[in-house]
């Protein structure tokens, strides 16, 4: 696994995020064969509600393995899902990831989670990048395209990737009990762990 990609994976999984990384998009080609269409670097979904390292209920030594962080903006009553593209160099998109026939297949997976057809969440994410409408059962389901890489700024549709190593810096270290028995081995985010371990200082120097 390409390691931006893992390091990413990490970050919203430790966010609360479900996740799907590396998907290749499948189309017919015009002589009947099967070829890619796309490769997908992930794909998230959260559901509301906090994330615990085991079962909460009466025990004041379970800990909260969840990063709060503001940049992707949930709210309680929220599902977010997350179609990205994840990128070592500026963070943009490939055009491709805005076609129906890659957004299709992979909004599929959560169909049921929409109070709508498919096609019209399809369509406004195609177009806009972002669409908001009603879930099944309550509250709201947020789909948006959101590009990880080098950016100066960190909005719904962009989030760097200095950001996301500084998030699990911070995190680890303040939870530094409860991740040593986790044995974490992804490798980006164990290689992070390692360096605070050792004493090492890692910040960015110089802009995004």
């Amino acid at each position: 696994m390409d390691i931006a990609v893992n390091l990413v994976e990490s970050y919203l999984r430790l966010s609360g995020y479900m996740t799907v990384s590396e998907f290749e998009v499948q189309r017919r080609s015009r002589a009947g064969d099967f070829e890619t269409a796309t490769d997908i670097d992930i794909m998230a979904l959260r559901l509301p509600g906090d994330v615990y390292a085991g079962d909460p209920h009466g025990s004041e030594e379970c800990h909260l393995l969840l990063l709060e962080d503001p940049v992707l903006q949930l709210e309680e009553d929220l599902v977010d899902v997350i179609i990205g593209e994840v990128k070592q160099g500026e963070a943009e998109f490939n055009p491709s990831i805005r076609h129906h026939e890659v957004l299709r297949p992979m909004l599929r997976r959560v169909e049921w989670l929409y109070n709508e057809p498919l096609e019209g969440v399809v369509s406004g994410l195609g177009d806009t990048g972002l669409h908001v409408s009603e879930a099944r059962g309550g509250g709201r389901i947020r789909s948006r395209l959101v590009a990880f890489g080098r950016s100066a700024e960190n909005d719904l549709h962009t989030i760097s990737i200095t950001h996301v190593v500084n998030t699990l810096l911070g995190f680890f270290s303040g939870l530094e009990d409860a991740f040593r028995p986790a044995q974490f081995r992804d490798p980006a985010p164990a290689l992070l762990n390692l360096l605070l371990k050792a004493g090492f200082d890692v910040r960015k120097h110089g802009s995004d």
